[in-house]
């Protein structure tokens, strides 16, 4: 039986925190990977990778990058050679700010904490949105139910996502970062969005990519 689609209205206190934690990040720190949470640029880039395996690229297309941070996601497409629309989307007005003033002089990208502001996209790419955890366990789950429902209505093609796994060693987690079950992501996205489902747990960083068709 599916699941039932959760309002992504409905977790106010998450996203005040998720907003008020970036907005210090890029306070403290500038733009850059300090204020995004990433260890390495290296990193950052292998976990795009994964998640732009949703992309056709032999075609011009739109992508949503939820979270978009800095808009680090933009310059990683602009050396790929792919023609492509990007929409940069963030709860924290800092990090929008930040990602306007770092690419003013591109024409194919938009920057809003606004999703009405955007047109429905091909494709929509979420990375490290799950990894923070402000709530405890059973919230956190139905918050990223909330958020993978809403992937799927702002795409027209398809989205990825990605989640720290629960495959990582336990004395390497930290109290503070949600450690999520790739089995149980991969069949709650089978059963209720789409019998073209992809789950990717096989690059270098402790997390997993899954990729969603229709």
């Amino acid at each position: 039986m599916k699941a039932k689609k959760s309002d992504a209205g409905n977790f106010e206190n998450i996203i005040r925190h998720l907003k008020n934690h970036f907005d210090k990040r890029v306070e403290k720190y500038g733009a850059g990977l300090k204020a995004v949470d990433w260890k390495s640029r290296k990193a950052q880039y292998n976990r795009f990778r994964e998640l732009l395996k949703v992309a056709d690229f032999s075609a011009p297309f739109s992508i949503l990058d939820y979270g978009c941070g800095d808009g680090e996601l933009f310059r990683f497409l602009q050396t790929s050679g792919a023609d492509f629309q990007y929409f940069g989307f963030d709860v924290s007005a800092q990090m929008i700010e930040a990602a306007r003033k770092k690419f003013a002089a591109s024409k194919n990208c938009l920057f809003s904490t606004r999703l009405e502001d955007f047109p429905k996209a091909d494709y929509t790419a979420a990375s490290g949105v799950f990894s923070m955890k402000f709530a405890d366990d059973d919230e956190w789950q139905e918050y990223m139910k909330a958020k993978i429902f809403e992937f799927d209505a702002l795409s027209y093609k398809g989205f990825a996502f990605n989640a720290l796994t629960s495959y990582s060693d336990i004395e390497r987690r930290r109290d503070d970062l949600y450690y999520a079950d790739p089995l149980y992501w991969f069949d709650f996205c089978k059963r209720n969005l789409s019998r073209f489902v992809s789950l990717l747990h096989d690059y270098p960083e402790y997390d997993f990519t899954i990729i969603v068709r229709k």
